[in-house]
């Protein structure tokens, strides 16, 4: 038995399934694949997950079958491991170098995992071979997340309309990151940024990937890994009023007047459009999938219901989606027009608090919106940049739908695992 699959089995015998799942991470790709899928297959029995035990079995005792290898990487991609499938799957492709699904499993599972820069390299090595649909879309997919927007503009521009129908949205929505990522680049230029859609722009690459824009970047851990992003936050009132006073200054910036505050159902949701509708000075009024001209204020879209949600994908005329704390490692259903902040969790700063949701709302929109000075690490922002950045792209904001992106892209996060 192994030192890996001893540890394995010491913390399912303690209840530990995650932990489990966590010891395999740094020796993913450096065990021999048999002994990978061994310890695999004790992961997926007591997780009860039945495909994946048995696909592992079978690799372990056939680690040099290419069909092996890809069913037990296939399947990890499947139950949410992916980082167990690059090793077998890197495996058989080697074993079968010209194998379009092998290559096609081993780039989706370096996705799930937000290893673009090594799916972009994987597949520009194919050079003059990599078909077109999909091999070199995706190629431009991950060359764009990898922060490399130059090189995906110009891949983009060779790439021939797809002749299969059902990549014709997936091609739109690409052109849009592009396009939209490139106005971005240069509304950030004429903010002032230092390094326009570099690896800490932030706010620049979340505009051009989601087409939301970012309020605030947070004022801790900068320097250690953050790059503007909370992991938990434990919420104020002043964190959610400064939300408000960016928004408020993008509404202005961008020209845009919302007639109404439309309250979504959920207790946060209605305390922050309350607080909202006060800061504004608008009406507050029940959410309508249809009404026009009104600001949706949303506290989290992971905690909304799931099915209300989805009617928001699609903006009715005039309508702006205002979520305070974006959850950036999984991210929501529907990207929001614009983010307080990006966060991993957050704790409202009402969740033990049974007063009235006006009382709190009325506390929230008297509070302090003054920036918070933080650790003293992070980079300067602003009214006046956010202001010029805001009106840079105040004509391609709202202008597209509210597409998931699953990818937090080039920026790099630190993250509770």
């Amino acid at each position: 038995m192994t030192i890996a699959m001893d540890d394995v089995r010491r913390l399912l015998k303690a209840g530990d399934l995650p932990g489990a799942v966590r010891s395999l991470r740094p020796r993913a790709e450096t065990l021999p694949v048999a002994e990978l899928a061994n310890a695999t297959r004790a992961l997926a029995e007591n997780a009860g997950f039945a495909d994946l035990a048995d696909a592992a079995g079978a690799a372990a005792e056939r680690a040099d079958e290419p069909q092996a290898l890809y069913d037990f990487g296939y399947a990890c991609v499947e139950r949410g491991v992916a980082f167990l499938a690059v090793a077998p799957l890197r495996e058989a492709l080697r074993l079968l170098p010209d194998s379009r699904p092998l290559l096609a499993e081993l780039v989706s599972a370096l996705e799930d995992e937000h290893r673009h820069t090594e799916a972009a390299a994987l597949l520009s090595g194919r050079g003059d071979r990599l078909p077109a649909w999909p091999e070199t879309y995706l190629l431009v997919h991950h060359t764009l997340l990898a922060g490399d927007l130059d090189t995906a503009e110009g891949l983009l521009a060779d790439l021939p309309a797809p002749e299969d129908p059902q990549w014709s949205g997936a091609r739109e929505r690409q052109a849009r990151q592009v396009l939209r990522s490139g106005r971005s680049r240069r509304a950030q230029t004429a903010a002032g940024h230092p390094d326009p859609l570099g690896a800490a722009d932030l706010r620049g690459w979340h505009y051009g990937l989601t087409g939301g824009l970012l309020g605030t970047l947070s004022p801790y851990g900068w320097d250690a890994g953050m790059t503007g992003r909370y992991a938990y936050l434990g919420d104020s009132p002043e964190q959610c009023r400064r939300g408000l006073a960016r928004l408020a200054l993008a509404l202005e910036a961008a020209g845009r007047s919302p007639a109404t505050v439309s309250l979504l159902p959920g207790r946060s949701d209605r305390i922050l459009g309350l607080a909202a509708a006060r800061v504004l000075g608008l009406p507050a009024v029940p959410y309508e999938p249809n009404r026009a001209d009104t600001l949706v204020v949303s506290y989290d879209l992971n905690a909304a219901d799931r099915e209300l949600v989805r009617t928001l994908r699609e903006r009715a005329d005039g309508q702006i989606l205002h979520e305070h704390a974006t959850c950036w490692t999984d991210p929501p259903a529907v990207s929001a027009d614009f983010s307080a902040l990006l966060c991993q969790y957050v704790a409202p700063p009402w969740q033990d608090d049974d007063r009235p949701e006006a009382e709190i709302a009325d506390e929230i929109a008297a509070a302090d919106p003054g920036p918070d000075e933080g650790d003293g690490a992070t980079p300067a922002d602003p009214d006046e940049a956010f202001r010029a950045f805001v009106t840079a792209v105040r004509r391609d904001w709202l202008s597209a739908p509210r597409d998931r992106v699953a990818s937090p892209g080039p920026v790099p996060g630190s993250r509770f695992a």
